[in-house]
């Protein structure tokens, strides 16, 4: 078995250049803020980012390395060599019936996988997940299969799943874990104390199959990392101008309030974010988003990085503290759910959205989810 996931990663998503967080920043800096050492030596990268253009900077920043120094963790799963881009949508999923059969899946997953790998300079990944997969891609004896086939071909020492990006999806990943969960190492979903649902449904299900989990946005759209305020200066292409509502003046209140806890402990606050998310037991990893703000006074990538690689491996926070600042963060029923949900009346299969099966409904008996209760959107009081 390879080099382990670390307790904390960088993301290639991270920097801007690729997903538009922040200001871009030149490719130099960014291969120098990926670079693996003995600070962080996990890098996580997905070959639809740039369509392709992530992995070969990872290739780029882990260039001359030992292999055995650094942890590689790819994702494929979306066709950008044969499928075309369809606006904010992105590239279709390769499993997308437009673009090829089940019969064709293992051959796709193959050829992306092996360009992914020479795009990053190297001849395998420690982890590969399968990534932001649609109704078939959850469901399909043959994806799993292609996905064993090649930890068996050595192409990955482990397997996986990655949810997303959007939130959702719950029942649908815990029935792949049902079905193939003795065939999976990880799977990588959306968590912070901010945001603990509805990531936090999928993780006993996790655990119960011996699932790591790498848990991602754990700073919160950069809330977390102390630097973004009421008013802040957001890129015309910034994801995160796609949250609703004043959430960053919400978040400022939840911040304020949990910051008592970060400084108990000798925290900065996405440090807590970090030991927040390391306390659940299926959560190994954490890779928040490094984002260089637009503006004066913003913080280096750099320093987020040093404060990223300061945090505690070991837990600190009690059991206690944990439940506090789930309540303090509570969100449930705060958006739009993606994958099979209550709020999705119709029969209708989309790429992201699709109707909520009796199968489905089996599975939220066997964990105690109540999808009416657990998965609807809250209706907003009326004014």
């Amino acid at each position: 078995m390879s080099r382990p996931l670390d307790h904390v990663a960088l993301g290639a998503w991270s920097g801007g250049r690729y997903l538009g967080y922040g200001e871009a920043i030149a490719e130099e800096r960014l291969e120098a803020l990926l670079r693996p050492g003995p600070d962080v030596a996990t890098i996580v990268t997905a070959d639809a980012y740039g369509a392709g253009d992530a992995d070969r900077l990872v290739g780029r920043a882990t260039a001359g390395l030992p292999r055995d120094s650094f942890t590689l963790v790819g994702a494929v799963g979306h066709d950008f060599y044969d499928g075309e881009r369809e606006g904010a949508k992105g590239f279709p999923r390769f499993t997308d019936a437009r673009l090829r059969g089940a019969d064709d899946h293992a051959d796709y997953l193959r050829r992306a996988t092996e360009r992914s790998l020479e795009r990053c300079g190297t001849d395998r990944f420690d982890l590969l997940l399968l990534h932001n997969p649609d109704r078939t891609g959850y469901t399909s004896e043959a994806v799993w299969d292609a996905m064993a086939g090649l930890r068996e071909q050595g192409l990955a020492d482990r397997i996986g799943i990655a949810p997303g990006p959007a939130n959702g999806f719950t029942l649908d990943m815990i029935a792949t874990l049902e079905r193939f969960g003795d065939r999976l190492d990880w799977a990588m979903l959306i968590l912070n104390p901010f945001e603990p649902w509805p990531g936090e449904l999928s993780l006993d299900a996790c655990a119960a199959h011996e699932v790591s989990v790498i848990a991602r946005v754990v700073d919160y759209g950069g809330v977390f990392f102390d630097d973004v305020r009421p008013g802040h200066e957001f890129a015309p292409r910034d994801h995160r101008l796609h949250r609703p509502g004043p959430w960053i003046e919400r978040a400022m209140e939840k911040l304020e309030a949990a910051r008592p806890v970060a400084e108990r402990h000798g925290l900065t606050t996405l440090q807590l974010a970090a030991q927040w998310d390391l306390a659940h037991p299926a959560v190994r990893c954490v890779a928040p988003t490094l984002i260089q703000e637009i503006g004066e006074g913003a913080r280096t990538i750099e320093s987020k990085r040093a404060e990223l690689a300061a945090t505690p491996r070991e837990v600190r926070l009690s059991p206690e503290e944990v439940a506090e600042l789930r309540a303090l963060g509570d969100n449930r029923g705060s958006m739009l759910l993606k994958g099979a949900t209550p709020d999705h009346d119709s029969d209708e299969i989309l790429a992201d959205r699709w109707p909520l099966e009796p199968r489905l409904l089996d599975v939220a008996g066997r964990w105690g989810i109540d999808p009416e209760r657990d998965l609807r959107k809250a209706v907003a009081p009326a004014t």
